[in-house]
C-alpha cells in the first residue's frame, strides 16, 4: 500500500472527545430552577403526603408517644440533611461525565482497568457488574413510581365520593398514558409546565407547616440527632425497622444525580438549598406539631393540616397534581441511565432524540418511554390499589444508593487520587446510613419489593448478554480486521477488478475498517475505483461549525477515509456534506451517482460458539430490534446496497 498522504484540504482542528464541563447548560438560571423544580424534586417533593403516617404507623403504637414522635423526625431531618444535602448535592454530584450525572456517568470516569472486560474471559468486572445491578434497580423503581404515584392521586377521589370508585382504574390509566404522551415535548417543556406547580405545592407546604409551627414551637427540639438515637435506644431491634418508612423522605434522592445532565448542577443545588429542603423541613415540622398537640391527627396529618371543608378538597386537589408530578424525576432519570447505558455498550442503539438546543441532556427517548408506560399500567392493572405496591418502594433506591457510595469510592481514591484515609472515611460515613436503610428496606421484599427486583433482574440479564455479545463481537471485528494496512492484504488477495464509480462503506469507527468492505470483495471480486470509509460521528455540542464539520485523509489507491461531524441538534444528513466534498476538494466521485453499501449481522445461535445458545439467541433477537442509525443519514434507497453477514458467537 502507497504511503498515506494526509489531504486536509479544508482546515479542520481535531475531534473533542473530552466534553467540557459543564454539559452546556446556556438557559438562564432561573429558567432552569423553575424547569428543575418540576422535574428533579416532584418524587422527594411529595414525600410528605406519607412518610410521617407511614413511620408512626411503623411504630407500632395507637398513639405515638411525644419521645417516639421527636425521634422519628430527627430521623427524617437528618436523612435528608445527610443523604440528600451532603451525600449527593455535596459530594456525589460533582462526580460528572460530560455534565451527565447517574450511575454509569460515575462508572464512565472509573478507571479503565476496573470497568472493562477481561480479554479472556469476555466478562465484566465487578465495578461494571455493581452499575448494572443498581442502574437496573433504579429502572424497576421507574416503573413503580409513576404507577403509585398517580393512583394514590385517584384514589383520593374516594375520600371525597365512594360512588366514584368505579372510576378509580380506568382514570389512572388515562392519566398515566396523558403523562407519557407528553414526554416527547422534552424535559425542558415539561419542566415549564409542572415547574410551576411545584411552586406553588412547596409554598402551600412551607406556610401551613410554618402555622402549626408557630403554635407549637417545642417541636423545633426534633431537629437534635439525639431524639433519633434515644428511638433506637428504646426500641432495640425492631426500632431499626422504622428505617424502612423513614427511607421514603428521601426516596428520589438517586433521580437528583440521574438528572443532572438535564439542567445542570447548580440550579439543582440553588433550588433545594434554598426553597425545596427549608419547605420539606417547614411541611414535616408542622405535621408534628399537629401531632403534638392533637395525636387523633395521626391517622392522616397531612390532610389534617387544614379545616375540614374546601380547603381539603383545595389540598387534596394540589397535592393530587403533585404526585403525577412526581412521576416526572425517574421519568427523565430513565432516558439518562439509557443513553449512558447505551454509549458504554450496555444496552443496544436507541432512538434519542435532542429536545433542547441550549442542553445536550434533555432528550426523549421513545422506546424506553413506551415501555415504562406499559409496565405502569399494567402494574395498576395487577395490583389496583396503591397500598399494596407501597412496600415496593424504596427497596431498589436503597440499593442503588449504597452501589453509588461504592463506585464513588473507586472515583475518588484512584481517578482523583484521594488519599486512601480520606476516601475510605468518606465511604464510611456514606455507608453508615446506606446499609441500615437497604437492610431494613430488604424486610418489605414479600410485601411488594420483589416487583423492583424482578424488573432489575430481567434488565440485568438483559444488560450484561448485550455486553457480553457486543464485546465477543468487536473482538472478532477488530481480530480480522483492526485497519485497512491488515485488511489490505486480503483485499488484494481477492480482488480481481476495479470497476468505474464511487462506492461509499459506512463505518462505525474511524479506527477500523468496516467488516462490510471486506466481505464485498470476497463475494464479488471487484471494487469501485473511488472507496469512501466514511465515519458520522456527534459532537457534544448543539450544532458542528463550518471549519469542523468533516475531516479527509487520502489512504491511497483511490481510498479516502472521511469523517463528519454533526452537532446533537442537527440532522445528520451526510449528502449535503458529501457533495460539499466533492467540490472543494476535488475527490473524484459523485455523491449522487455513488452506491452506499451498509452491513448488518445476523446471529446465528448455536452451542460452538464462545457463547452459549439461548444468551446468543437473546443477544441475535436484541441486534435485530436495535435502531440502526444509517436511516437518519439521508442517503437514497435506490443507492443503497445492503450485505448480510451470518455470525456464530
Amino acid at each position: 500500500m502507497a504511503s498515506q498522504q494526509v489531504s486536509e484540504l479544508r482546515s479542520a482542528p481535531a475531534l473533542r472527545t473530552d466534553h467540557p464541563h459543564p454539559a452546556g447548560h446556556r438557559a438562564s438560571l432561573a429558567t432552569l430552577a423553575v424547569a428543575a423544580l418540576g422535574v428533579v424534586f416532584g418524587d422527594i417533593g411529595t414525600s410528605p403526603l406519607y412518610t410521617l403516617k407511614e413511620c408512626l404507623h411503623a411504630a407500632g403504637e395507637a398513639e405515638a408517644s411525644r419521645a417516639d414522635l421527636f425521634g422519628i423526625l430527627s430521623l427524617m431531618f437528618w436523612a435528608l440533611l445527610m443523604v440528600v444535602t451532603v451525600k449527593y448535592l455535596t459530594f456525589i454530584m460533582r462526580a460528572d461525565h460530560h455534565g451527565e450525572g447517574g450511575i454509569f456517568a460515575l462508572l464512565a470516569i472509573v478507571p479503565e482497568r476496573f470497568r472493562t472486560h477481561a480479554a479472556q474471559t469476555g466478562k465484566v468486572t465487578g465495578m461494571a457488574l455493581l452499575a448494572v445491578i443498581g442502574a437496573s434497580l433504579l429502572y424497576g423503581d421507574g416503573v413503580i413510581t409513576p404507577a403509585i404515584s398517580v393512583l394514590s392521586a385517584v384514589e383520593g377521589l374516594v375520600v371525597a365520593s365512594p360512588r366514584l370508585s368505579p372510576l378509580v382504574l380506568p382514570l389512572t390509566c388515562a392519566i398515566l398514558m396523558a403523562l407519557f404522551s407528553i414526554q416527547r415535548l422534552g424535559t425542558g417543556d415539561v419542566g415549564k409546565l409542572f415547574g410551576p406547580v411545584m411552586a406553588v405545592w412547596f409554598g402551600t407546604m412551607a406556610v401551613l407547616g410554618m402555622y402549626h409551627l408557630v403554635q407549637q414551637p417545642a417541636i423545633l427540639g426534633a431537629l437534635s440527632p439525639h431524639h433519633g438515637a434515644a428511638f433506637f435506644l428504646r426500641h432495640g431491634v425492631h426500632g431499626l425497622l422504622i428505617l424502612g418508612s423513614v427511607v421514603l423522605a428521601v426516596t428520589g434522592g438517586e433521580a437528583l444525580y440521574a438528572d443532572m445532565g438535564h439542567f445542570g448542577v447548580r440550579p439543582i443545588r440553588l433550588t433545594w438549598s434554598f426553597f425545596v429542603l427549608p419547605a420539606l423541613v417547614l411541611g414535616y415540622l408542622g405535621q408534628g406539631a399537629l401531632v403534638l398537640r392533637h395525636p387523633e391527627a395521626a391517622e392522616n396529618p397531612f390532610f389534617a393540616l387544614v379545616p375540614a371543608g374546601l380547603s381539603t378538597y383545595l389540598l387534596v386537589l394540589i397535592s393530587s397534581a403533585a404526585t403525577v408530578i412526581a412521576s416526572q424525576a425517574l421519568i427523565s432519570g430513565a432516558f439518562s441511565l439509557t443513553r449512558q447505558a447505551m454509549l458504554l455498550g450496555y444496552l443496544p442503539r436507541v432512538t434519542i432524540k435532542h429536545t433542547a438546543y441550549h442542553t445536550e441532556g434533555q432528550i426523549y427517548i421513545p422506546e424506553v418511554n413506551n415501555m415504562l408506560a406499559i409496565g405502569c399500567i399494567a402494574l395498576v392493572l395487577t395490583f389496583r390499589e396503591s397500598v399494596r405496591l407501597a412496600a415496593a418502594y424504596g427497596i431498589a433506591v436503597t440499593g442503588t444508593m449504597a452501589i453509588t457510595s461504592i463506585l464513588y469510592y473507586i472515583v475518588v481514591r484512584y481517578s482523583w487520587g484521594w488519599s486512601k484515609w480520606k476516601a475510605g472515611a468518606l465511604l464510611a460515613l456514606f455507608l453508615s446510613f446506606d446499609i441500615p436503610f437497604l437492610v431494613a428496606n430488604l424486610f418489605k421484599f414479600f410485601e411488594g419489593g420483589y416487583v423492583p427486583m424482578l424488573i432489575g433482574a430481567a434488565l440485568i440479564a438483559g444488560m450484561l448478554i448485550w455486553s457480553r455479545g457486543r464485546t465477543a463481537l468487536m473482538e472478532r471485528y477488530t481480530t480480522q480486521f483492526s485497519s485497512l494496512e491488515k485488511a489490505r492484504p486480503s483485499i488484494e488477495r481477492c480482488l480481481c477488478s476495479r470497476v468505474p464509480g464511487s462506492a461509499i462503506f459506512l463505518a462505525p469507527s474511524a479506527d477500523h475498517v468496516p467488516p462490510v468492505l471486506v466481505h464485498h470483495v470476497e463475494r464479488s471480486r471487484s471494487l469501485h475505483q473511488t472507496v469512501v470509509l466514511l465515519t458520522v460521528q456527534e459532537l457534544p455540542i448543539p450544532e458542528a461549525p463550518a471549519e469542523a464539520r468533516y475531516r479527509l485523509t487520502e489512504l491511497g489507491d483511490g481510498f479516502y477515509k472521511l469523517i463528519i461531524c454533526f452537532g446533537y441538534m442537527e440532522d445528520p444528513l451526510v449528502r449535503p456534506v458529501l457533495r460539499a466534498v466533492a467540490e472543494a476538494d476535488r475527490i473524484p466521485f459523485d455523491p449522487d451517482d455513488a452506491t452506499y453499501y451498509i452491513g448488518h449481522e445476523t446471529i446465528v445461535a448455536s452451542d460452538e460458539g464462545s457463547i452459549s445458545r439461548i444468551p446468543e439467541a437473546i443477544f441475535s433477537y436484541l441486534n435485530r430490534n436495535a435502531v440502526h442509525e444509517e436511516r437518519r443519514y439521508g442517503m437514497p434507497a435506490e443507492q443503497i446496497v445492503e450485505i448480510g453477514t451470518q455470525i456464530d458467537l
